[in-house]
């Protein structure tokens, strides 16, 4: 299907490696003897454990609930007991333990009740979409941004066009390849699903030109108004702002969303996963891996989340000789990992196992001016090198630091061999920090202003008490006051009525002669 298609700046020719893994059909991976699975497996706020230690649960179970509305839930991988809810290690950049629960596998395999809609294709937005949540999909493209909040973006905003992204751009990587191949009708029924719900107005799938078979697969299962479109393999086509200007010619502004411009952009991955859950009930528990390099039998494995790294390596052929490298994820944007207990999570799409991207040591920048030409997102690495190195925080953000999205383009270019992105990284990070600490600073002293403020209204409010109540006493003082100088009036006014009777009667007191033996009467006085 003939397409206009626009070229994005720089980015590189790289060796693919594909033939690797992705001649052979995937297999399922093997239960392992525990899963580790990770509260935070996204973008955005960990989940919070719904399970205690001890307890049993089966496949596709919740057991930790999304906390915020930038958030997913997580779901046993298979059917067994939680052992433990603790810290393990994952794969991250600054190689941390993080928050796990530990499932024991009880081999059974067995899923949860699951629950399908009677008229699938009778949904509305909302109804799809609070599916699409509680199975806890995020973009399994590798970015692992919660597919609902997109989602509910497209619901509520315009959608011109929706783009589900299969440009594997990345060397060594082939598991959209070979999930767009089994399973091409699941991508293009996802694909409809999420246009009829943002009511998109044309619907787009990419993928490379050197993806011929997904192609093909992808063309016998076309229905209604979607279309496909063939890009050029060029490192890294299949980055979100790249793949855009690709197929449209439109450029995401420097600290907007797709959704500004009127897109949405889905991996075809996250198609298959939406069709699932909404006509088969099935939350995110797996999905497909592409495990290759230096291993003996390089594929694609259908792994459950939470597998260990080295229990994929061991069932692929761990290579003889010194231990290798394991990356996860390709050689560009890859983690190193540490320790092979790093399990599989949402985001995992590749285990790479090589020794063959050492570079030499690192020398002074030598000015050449290659990482500015082939930096996809027209930045200049090489000021926001030096700007990143001398910690240089302000500076580095006016050259739009947060706008490189860690491709590693400029590094591979690097006739130094500087870590470029390293140093990117470690930017982004201090800066993240500081924000951090600036905002518990802020909330800090809000809340000393805050109560600040209540104790001095407190205090006020105290004193107009105590002010009304001196009122009060005052008045009442006054008012007994009143009522006694009241009473003896009274008193006064009757010892002058008494007075006044005795003078018209005569006063018997005057002649009577009182002793211990006689009354004080007038007769006595006879």
């Amino acid at each position: 299907m003939s397409q206009t298609l626009w070229q994005f700046h720089g980015g590189l020719k790289l060796p693919g490696h594909k033939a690797l893994s992705n001649r052979e059909p995937s297999i399922p991976a093997a239960i392992p003897e525990r899963l580790f699975l990770p509260l935070q497996q996204h973008i955005g706020i960990a989940s919070r454990p719904t399970v205690k230690i001890g307890e049993k649960v089966l496949k596709g179970q919740l057991i930790a609930s999304a906390e915020g509305y930038v958030s997913v839930p997580v779901h046993a991988s298979t059917s067994g007991t939680v052992i433990d809810i603790g810290d393990y290690p994952v794969a991250h950049p600054s190689d941390v333990d993080a928050r796990c629960i530990v499932i024991e596998p009880d081999g059974d395999d067995v899923w949860v009740e699951r629950r399908v809609p009677a008229q699938c294709d009778l949904l509305g937005p909302k109804a799809v979409n609070d599916m699409i949540r509680d199975a806890g999909i995020v973009g399994l493209g590798g970015a692992g941004f919660p597919s609902h909040v997109k989602v509910n973006e497209g619901v509520e905003n315009v959608v011109d066009t929706l783009i589900i992204n299969g440009a594997e751009c990345e060397p060594y990587i082939t598991c959209d390849d070979r999930l767009i191949r089994e399973r091409a009708d699941e991508v293009i029924a996802g694909a409809s699903l999420i246009s009829r719900t943002v009511q998109a107005k044309r619907c787009i799938v990419a993928v490379e030109d050197d993806m011929r078979d997904a192609y093909a697969a992808l063309e016998k299962v076309l229905i209604g108004d979607i279309e496909l479109a063939k890009v050029p393999a060029i490192y890294p086509a299949g980055g979100e702002k790249q793949l855009i200007f690709t197929l449209t010619g439109k450029e995401v502004p420097c600290g907007r969303l797709p959704i500004h411009i009127g897109i949405v952009m889905h991996n075809v991955a996250t198609a298959a996963a939406v069709y699932r859950v909404v006509h088969y009930g099935e939350p995110l528990v797996s999905r497909y891996v592409t495990v290759t390099g230096s291993v003996v039998s390089p594929r694609n494995m259908q792994v459950l989340l939470g597998t260990p790294v080295g229990d994929l390596v061991d069932q692929c052929g761990r290579p003889d000789g010194p231990p290798k490298k394991v990356i996860m994820g390709g050689p560009m944007m890859g983690i190193p990992v540490q320790d092979e207990r790093v399990p599989v999570i949402k985001t995992t799409n590749c285990i790479l196992v090589t020794d063959a991207l050492e570079r030499g040591p690192q020398m002074p920048c030598i000015r050449c001016g290659d990482c500015v030409d082939v930096c996809p997102v027209n930045l200049l690495p090489q000021q926001l090198y030096w700007y990143a190195r001398a910690q240089d925080f302000d500076t580095a953000q006016d050259l739009h630091l947060f706008d490189c999205i860690d491709c590693g383009c400029c590094a591979q270019v690097c006739p130094s061999n500087i870590p470029l992105v390293q140093y990117f990284f470690f930017a982004k990070s201090e800066i993240a920090a500081e924000e951090e600490a600036r905002g518990s600073a802020d909330r800090a002293r809000g809340a000393y202003e805050s109560r600040t403020a209540r104790l001095a209204k407190d205090e006020a409010e105290r004193a107009r008490h105590l002010q009304q109540g001196d009122i009060g006493e005052s008045r009442a003082k006054n008012d007994r006051g009143q009522k006694k100088a009241y009473i003896q009036a009274a008193i006064e006014r009757t010892k002058a009525k008494r007075a006044t009777a005795r003078e018209r009667e005569g006063s018997p007191k005057d002649n009577a002669t009182v002793g211990p033996d006689r009354k004080s009467t007038p007769e006595s006085n006879e």
